[in-house]
């Protein structure tokens, strides 16, 4: 096949199963995919010189187009209760009949690596037929150097195919949507979705697979390290503050959503940001919205006008979930290493939409581990149809759709790593006070901004703690600076006894998420659950 760009010779599509392709563009720099992206008609530009995408059908992730292929290696391994199974031999079928779909096309090759630690990441190659899918890979992998191409060999092969549609009958799948992981190949092959996440998620799940084998807790988190060199590690689903809160001008950016905690210290999977643009605005998250503004930012599900292009970012007309993917350079203060020491805080975040949570609790190892496999957030009413009251969400290690082995594996690290360490554990609550939504009120950000340096600055140590009577964890008394009754949040309802029951409430599915874990932990984190 013709080949353009910069590659290892002995290491090309020619020795693979995709050989059947017209052409091979390998490595191509941003400008040059910036260029064919629209010169293919697959983007627009906006004002600012972004690219603007758009996915179709599926503008987020297919959870249940995704399988993983159940073989000797992962029998005993995965969780099977998460992840659903392919065959061998289906799998088999698949990959044969994506090798014919590739035929005669045009395919963008990307080599990358993932993970910015050299003893503990994974060579990929991703493969597209979109020019600003390679993009968008380029920005949210590590990139080598560019002497290492020529003798770059990978371990890991993504290819992606938006215009193979998968027969359900013929591959065992769900749908047309196929995201199919075969961990013992470490190939991946996704058809039938234009939604960019995908791509970069394969390999976070492959990561989370590998990396336990070597000690290294992988986690679906953001990482930033303070002026004196303090690493603050923050989980958090969607909505609860994740990428807002680790986004702090005054401390360095080391990444913004996978990262893995070894001995040496914690290091970014990635080498760029894939952040959320729904009403983001350039008040509330100006380094966010500059990059979102910046020339080559990819804008995917994102309204422009069609005249000034100009974005819209309050216009969900396309979707909830538009994102902007850019590299980590485009954020001023952010890390070009991606990597940093030992963690000296933990933050859980979670957006307690039940008003029952205080704004800033210390948990012990048995309690992180504890919260930490509950991974609890909370919708609001009028979110969803038919969500009348908040809805309690659980997501073991806050990130389970990316989770292959059980979540006590990395749960158990967790712990240790904590003990070992001596980091401190925070979970901090972004959601309601007052009341539960749609009767209090959003909990001031101002506040959560106050008690979150003040415990990344080690200034909560000191402070006078008392235990919560529900959830048993230390809740600060007074804090200097802070408005002292937001620090109990039953003093903050006007019917402290419907405080109580909403607090039994919201205990009680805690324990019932908990019991199917019970089985897989000691008795100090079954213990570290609500008293009541």
């Amino acid at each position: 096949m013709d080949k353009e760009g910069r590659f290892n010779p002995s290491n090309t599509l020619d020795d693979s199963p995709f050989a059947g392709a017209a052409k091979a563009c390998y490595n191509f720099y941003q400008a040059q995919l910036y260029e064919l992206a629209i010169r293919n008609g697959e983007a627009r530009v906006s004002a600012a010189g972004a690219l603007v995408t758009a996915t179709g059908a599926h503008t987020g992730r297919s959870a249940n187009d995704k399988f993983t292929v159940r073989d000797a290696l992962t029998e005993n391994t995965v969780w099977w209760d998460n992840n659903a199974a392919m065959s061998e031999a289906h799998f088999g079928t698949l990959k044969a009949d994506f090798a014919r779909h590739v035929t005669g096309r045009t395919l963008y090759v990307q080599d990358l690596y993932g993970g910015a630690d050299p003893h503990n990441r994974i060579k990929v190659r991703v493969i597209t037929e979109k020019a600003w899918h390679a993009l968008f890979i380029r920005y949210l992998l590590r990139r080598p150097a560019p002497g290492e191409l020529e003798t770059f060999t990978h371990e890991m092969t993504i290819l992606d195919m938006p215009s193979f549609k998968a027969d359900p009958a013929r591959h065992g799948t769900n749908s047309s949507t196929v995201i199919a992981l075969n961990l013992s190949e470490k190939l991946v092959l996704i058809g039938d979705t234009a939604y960019a996440g995908e791509i970069k998620k394969s390999v976070f799940t492959t990561l989370n697979f590998l990396l336990p084998e070597n000690n290294v807790l992988p986690m679906h988190c953001s990482c930033n390290v303070g002026p004196d060199g303090d690493t603050a590690v923050f989980f958090g689903l969607s909505g609860t503050g994740k990428t807002t809160l680790s986004s702090d001008p005054g401390r360095t950016l080391i990444g913004d959503d996978e990262h893995g905690w070894s001995d040496n210290g914690v290091f970014n999977f990635e080498g760029g940001c894939y952040a959320k643009t729904i009403r983001l605005s350039a008040r509330a998250e100006p380094e966010i919205y500059n990059a979102a503004q910046t020339w080559g930012t990819i804008l995917e599900n994102v309204v422009i006008d069609p005249m000034t292009r100009q974005p819209d970012f309050d216009d969900a007309s396309l979707s909830e979930n538009g994102r902007a993917a850019y590299p980590l350079r485009y954020i001023p203060n952010a890390c070009d290493t991606g990597q940093t020491g030992q963690p000296d805080n933990v933050i859980m975040l979670t957006a307690d939409a039940f008003g029952v949570l205080p704004p800033i609790a210390r948990l012990t190892p048995a309690q992180a581990m504890y919260h930490f496999l509950s991974g609890y957030t909370a919708k609001v009413a009028g979110t969803e149809a038919g969500v009348t009251e908040p809805e309690a969400t659980f997501s073991a290690c806050f990130g389970a759709p990316f989770m292959p082995r059980h979540p006590s594996v990395y749960g158990n690290m967790l712990r240790e790593r904590l003990q070992k360490t001596g980091a401190s554990c925070w979970l901090v609550n972004t959601g309601w006070t007052g009341g539960p939504y749609g009767e209090g009120h959003r909990m001031p950000i101002r506040e959560t901004r106050a008690l979150l340096h003040r415990a990344l600055e080690g200034r909560l140590k000191d402070v006078q703690f008392r235990t919560d009577p529900f959830f048993g964890f230390e809740v600060p008394v007074f804090v200097p600076g802070v408005v002292s009754s937001i620090l109990d949040p039953r003093g903050t309802w006007r019917d402290p006894e419907r405080y109580d029951a909403q607090a039994k409430k919201l205990a009680e599915m805690f324990r019932r998420n908990f019991a199917s874990f019970i089985d897989h932990v000691d008795d100090d984190v079954k213990a570290a659950g609500p008293l009541v």
